[in-house]
């Protein structure tokens, strides 16, 4: 099985046509049409797999990432559309670049190959790693969670019929149908024809993926994220910043899991951000650390006593915690021993401090004084992203399109020889 299905994907990338080619945006359009014709499909596949992840006992916040529903459709349609065009800026070949007065070089964009990409619960992640991957020619295998099982099933085959529908081999993408561990590993013992992993998912998993593989890997996942508030900081602003890294996607991976706060304010920081939790509505619970005051609370207002378990990770619910530190250089050294990689964020207004925080703080994404969520594709003006690489090689940061090609030298050489030396 894995032996034909890799072959599929590697006859593929010889049978599709160049990068720029118009069946590619054909693609595109082709599979919004798809997805819209088959929604109501899909749902009923999707709602078979929440049910049953509900009563699975999966946690109301995971179950929430499995769900399907019509406001991803018009993002799904929109995105679509972006890739087309980000696709033809991508593919346009600019004039290319003397070398001396003998040639021109051109800098040539490539696809990657083959991909295999690894993710778990969101379904939408199905089509984005389908769309982005064939509209850079690269063959992908894409490997869901079995709590999507059926959904991805139905997804699959809406990208298929846009394949054919465009005149692109069928074999440019494969949805797996056997979540199977065995199968993973078999597919991960394949360095010879899977060029690229990406792995998107909990640190369990990209370890996983590092041990079992000598595939190359562009690794996303694992955001054990945090926000620093010095003392100079506006407090409201920090409170906002906080609130909006955590509350609208608890489980996400730019989410925040703690605050490090300099003593002198962090009491004040923790009752203004119970307080700033009750006037938004919804639920949260402030888990903090030693010699800082725990606030009575009451219903969906928590604040408990932080525990040495909940450092580097990922809480995954609307779980925040607040630890009081005595200078910057202590909220780096903790962020270094306990951070990811992922997304990091500073609250100040001391130029200095936010100078050295940025200078020292390892991370693909390093916010001064805005929400960890910005950390974006499309809110940074990247382009259409399908994870966000924690990986030193390649790409870091959005995974763009522009992510998933590689380039190659064109030379025009005009019957240049290289001169002995």
């Amino acid at each position: 099985m894995v032996d034909k299905m890799i072959g599929a994907a590697r006859a593929a990338t010889v049978a599709a046509p160049p990068l720029g080619n118009e069946a590619y945006e054909r693609f595109c359009t082709g599979l919004a049409r798809r997805l819209t014709t088959e929604w109501p499909r899909i749902c009923a596949a999707n709602d078979v797999d929440v049910g049953r992840a509900r009563e699975a006992g999966l946690p109301a916040v995971l179950v929430d990432r499995l769900r399907l529903t019509d406001d991803h459709l018009a993002d799904l349609v929109t995105l679509t559309s972006t890739v087309a065009g980000e696709m033809r800026e991508l593919t346009r070949r600019p004039p290319g670049t003397p070398i001396g007065d003998w040639g021109v070089r051109h800098r040539v964009p490539r696809p990657l190959g083959v991909v295999l990409m690894i993710f778990e619960a969101r379904p939408t992640v199905t089509v984005e790693g389908a769309l982005l991957n064939a509209a850079a020619g690269n063959a992908v295998i894409l490997r869901g969670g079995k709590e999507i099982a059926r959904t991805n099933a139905a997804l699959g085959a809406a990208v298929t019929a846009a394949l054919a529908d465009a005149g692109l081999p069928a074999g440019l993408v494969t949805v797996l149908d056997d979540p199977s561990r065995s199968l993973l590993r078999d597919l991960l013992r394949r360095p010879d024809a899977i060029d690229v992993l990406i792995p998107r998912g909990s640190p369990s998993l990209i370890d996983y993926c590092h041990r079992a593989s000598t595939i190359p890997v562009l690794a996303s996942g694992g955001g054990v994220n945090h926000l620093y508030v010095h003392r100079s900081a506006e407090l409201a602003q920090a409170v906002a910043i906080a609130l909006d890294s955590k509350l609208p996607a608890p489980a996400g991976c730019t989410s925040l899991e703690i605050a490090l706060v300099d003593r002198p304010v962090a009491d004040e920081f923790v009752a203004a951000l119970l307080d700033g939790a009750r006037q938004d509505g919804r639920p949260l619970t402030i888990r903090v650390g030693e010699g800082l005051r725990q606030p009575e609370t009451t219903g969906q207002w928590r604040v408990e006593a932080l525990a040495e378990h909940d450092l580097g990770r990922e809480f995954l619910d609307s779980t925040v915690g607040v630890v009081a530190v005595d200078s910057p250089d202590e909220a780096v050294e903790f962020i270094q021993r306990h951070g990811s990689g992922h997304s990091e964020a500073i609250a100040a207004t001391d130029p200095v401090v936010t100078g050295e925080f940025t200078d020292r703080v390892d991370a693909a994404t390093i916010v001064i004084n805005g929400s960890l969520r910005l950390n974006d594709g499309p809110t940074l003006e990247l382009g259409s992203e399908i994870a966000i690489s924690t990986s030193r090689l390649h790409a870091r940061g959005p995974i763009t399109l522009a992510a998933l090609v590689n380039y190659c030298w064109v030379i025009e050489a005009n019957g240049r020889l290289r001169e002995a030396s």
